[in-house]
């Protein structure tokens, strides 16, 4: 494989970043996620960090170096994250669950395969066009598919915010998936919550990254849709990747996994409670105490296997 890649998130307007990030990568398979803790909802950044962590420690388990099912993978990382954030809530005795949207993709075989629950998105981008995208699980998706809402009036739609699916909830998440979807050398694939989206299309994104260099281009969307956010501006988190099959752009921007190992996985996520861009309220000691918990109450839903 290779590929260029770019994750960021910012905290934008709010007093805390809820979002949270990662991208995995084995010799044969790509695992990109973006989660965004609910606001309203005590410990959004808790359920968002739990989202992202088990699916990668999944894929650090499974991808050897292969995903055997990407559609099974990303089924059971969701269901199992839902789970596992319900496990929270049940063990602090919390009056209300921590929950979270969830987009993630695997890519392998140059064929993408994406699932997700909520209105996290991911764009498929090709020759500064949008190729395809994900289907918001909201109240205001479902009044535009249903003729009784533009898009234009969608984007002041008082319901705009609302979803019907999401991991932590209650009832169990509605989990959509993509078809399998093969990638040609160029295609960009755009993992992002709704701070960026909501206030930068998905078709000026398209153009904007047409032949640019992402460590370059996407800051400027992610600056783009803050200042038109304003100073209520949402947390905004994105990444993104452009699949190559040669050289594009700078050599050290470009990841090749020719010479990773067989079992060998790289993963960049932050740790909780230590990335400054994902601010929490927490002293050293409560955020030792959260990671810990983090970790806990994720290995009973991900098992590690014994070492062969």
């Amino acid at each position: 494989m290779r590929f260029t890649i770019y994750q960021d998130s910012r905290q934008g307007g709010r007093a805390n970043n809820e979002d949270r990030t990662t991208y995995c990568y084995s010799r044969e398979a790509l695992l990109m996620v973006v989660a965004d803790g609910m606001g309203g909802h005590h410990h959004g950044e808790i359920a968002s960090q739990i989202a992202v962590q088990t699916l990668a420690d999944s894929f650090q388990r499974e991808a050897r170096p292969a995903i055997a099912d990407p559609f099974r993978f990303l089924q059971t990382g969701l269901t199992n994250a839902h789970s596992a954030i319900l496990d929270y809530t049940v063990h602090h005795r919390l009056r209300d669950t921590p929950r979270t949207t969830c987009v993630a993709c695997v890519v392998q075989d140059n064929v993408a395969f994406w699932a997700h629950a909520g209105d996290s998105r991911l764009f498929l981008m090709r020759g500064g066009k949008l190729i395809a995208q994900t289907r918001d699980h909201s109240r205001v998706r479902f009044l535009i598919e249903e003729g009784m809402l533009s898009e234009t009036q969608a984007a002041w739609h008082p319901d705009r915010n609302k979803i019907y699916s999401c991991l932590g909830s209650p009832t169990p998440p509605e989990i959509e998936f993509s078809r399998k979807t093969p990638l040609k050398h160029g295609d960009i694939l755009l993992l992002c919550s709704d701070g960026l989206w909501g206030e930068v299309s998905g078709e000026e994104m398209a153009v904007a990254l047409k032949g640019a260099n992402l460590v370059h281009a996407v800051p400027m969307l992610l600056t783009q849709a803050e200042a038109r956010g304003g100073a209520q501006a949402d947390n905004l988190s994105v990444v993104v990747v452009r699949w190559e099959d040669t050289y594009v752009e700078e050599p050290s921007s470009i990841i090749s996994t020719q010479a990773m190992g067989f079992n060998e996985v790289a993963t960049h996520m932050e740790e909780f409670g230590r990335d400054p861009a994902h601010k929490v309220d927490l002293s050293e000691e409560e955020i030792e105490k959260a990671i810990e918990e983090i970790r806990s109450t994720i290995e009973k839903f991900n098992p590690r296997k014994p070492e062969q």
